[in-house]
């Protein structure tokens, strides 16, 4: 299409693909609002549910722990459990970043704006 045109082929080349990219990066994001990661504290006693965002979604908790002598400790646990979930989704939405990039040729540790 713009054979001859020297760099303006270029520049629509990286046109086009700053716009697959973006159009990528907006799926990304809705996808990352469905995928979920789940935290644990105490064996599996807490259970956080997670969005890949790190939007807090559910919680379970084996009623087995509850005890009123030991409310501080359920409150650790609850805590363990959600920064336990909040740190996979992380590690989630920053796998799939990594993976975008590469898919796009861009090198895997670039830090794209979210």
């Amino acid at each position: 299409m713009f054979k001859g045109l020297g760099q303006m082929g270029d520049m629509a080349k990286m046109m086009k693909a700053a716009k697959e990219m973006q159009t990528k990066m907006a799926q990304l994001q809705e996808d990352l609002n469905t995928m979920t990661v789940v935290g644990e504290s105490g064996a599996g006693l807490v259970r956080a549910t997670a969005t890949a965002k790190g939007e807090l979604t559910g919680l379970e908790i084996d009623p087995s722990i509850f005890n009123p002598d030991e409310k501080e400790v359920v409150e650790d646990l609850i805590l363990a459990a959600i920064k336990d979930a909040q740190a996979k989704a992380a590690e989630r939405s920053q796998a799939e970043m990594a993976r975008l990039t590469e898919g796009l040729g861009l090198p895997a540790d670039m830090k794209l704006p979210f």
